[in-house]
């Protein structure tokens, strides 16, 4: 590792592991009534039409047609967000891209990918897509009925991300079967979620993914969306048996779609243990990868190459979509 130290956190971002202890770490087993619980919701989201509506973005790129695009969601909600479209050249794929907890403000430009429709949708009560009483905040976004199981606001950013598949087949129906899902931190979590109970997301990219083995989760020091979560249960009582039924970990056993899961050794905000839980899931495969970073959340020496390296994984990843 090349992290620097001393580093500025009162605990320590990698909990005394090594590599070889994180690979090691075993996902959890999925409460009584998991699958059914997402299989149900899954339906019910692939009932809901889209209706998505384009029109000419702000925002300018050289190689991209830039479009703003909002979608409807489940419970009516309205998801605001980007699509990427090649200036030239066809329309062979389509990737939907996830973001993390500090929402989006534009879309990922430097995409390494042709012939390749993107959606940046903003999850509900996030960025684009503001929906009160959802907090903006990410550390109250975290909380929304928390306390509901089948309310939980992590459930319908699921179902935001489900009907951004919807959205993209509505435009380009040819897509079907040639559609993939990548996501950070926050959108790698959801993504653990969601990918698993769509047949229709044929490849996955998760970077630093968060909501892995949550009972980790909820006891580990960290400056991310867990730390509100346990200030909650501190006050309010426990949350583990709603947040059982949003564990990434126990999503991301069942996902059988070719993945590349790209997890730090070192992270301030998304605790590497609760990473690998989720990397640790994926079934084994000659078509999976584990990509290592050496720290997430955080900078250091090392990042802007191993970013690039990553990026270049994920351009040969997709274009196999």
């Amino acid at each position: 590792m090349s992290i620097p130290t001393p580093h500025p956190f009162a605990f320590d971002p990698a909990y005394g592991l090594t590599l070889a202890d994180l690979r090691a770490i075993a996902p959890p087993e999925a409460p009584a009534g998991f699958e059914a619980f997402w299989q149900k919701r899954y339906l019910q989201a692939l009932a809901v039409d889209p209706h998505p509506e384009l029109k000419a973005s702000d925002s300018k790129h050289p190689d991209w047609q830039v479009l703003d695009i909002v979608y409807t969601s489940t419970g009516g909600v309205r998801i605001g967000g980007w699509l990427l479209l090649p200036k030239d050249g066809p329309v062979r794929r389509g990737l939907v891209v996830g973001h993390g907890y500090g929402g989006r403000d534009q879309p990922d430009f430097d995409l390494p990918l042709e012939e390749t429709a993107i959606l940046f949708p903003c999850f509900r009560g996030l960025s684009r897509s503001p929906h009160p009483p959802i907090s903006a905040n990410a550390f109250f976004h975290v909380l929304h009925d928390i306390d509901k199981p089948e309310r939980y606001v992590i459930g319908g950013c699921v179902e935001d991300l489900w009907l951004a598949v919807s959205a993209l087949l509505a435009l380009y129906p040819g897509l079907d079967g040639h559609i993939g899902y990548s996501g950070i931190s926050f959108g790698g979590g959801i993504g653990a979620l969601a990918i698993p109970f769509d047949e229709r997301i044929r490849r996955g990219q998760l970077t630093v993914p968060t909501f892995g083995d949550r009972k980790r989760w909820l006891g580990l020091p960290t400056t991310g969306s867990a730390a509100a979560v346990q200030a909650y249960q501190k006050h309010h009582g426990s949350v583990f048996e709603t947040l059982r039924l949003y564990d990434a970990a126990c999503a991301a056993r069942r996902i059988t779609v070719p993945m590349l899961a790209a997890v730090a050794l070192f992270d301030p905000a998304v605790a590497p243990p609760c990473q690998f839980a989720v990397a640790n899931a994926l079934p084994q495969s000659k078509f999976n990868e584990i990509f290592i970073l050496d720290a997430g959340h955080f900078d250091y020496p090392e990042a802007a190459r191993q970013n690039a390296v990553l990026l270049d994984r994920l351009s040969l990843f997709f274009k196999a979509l």
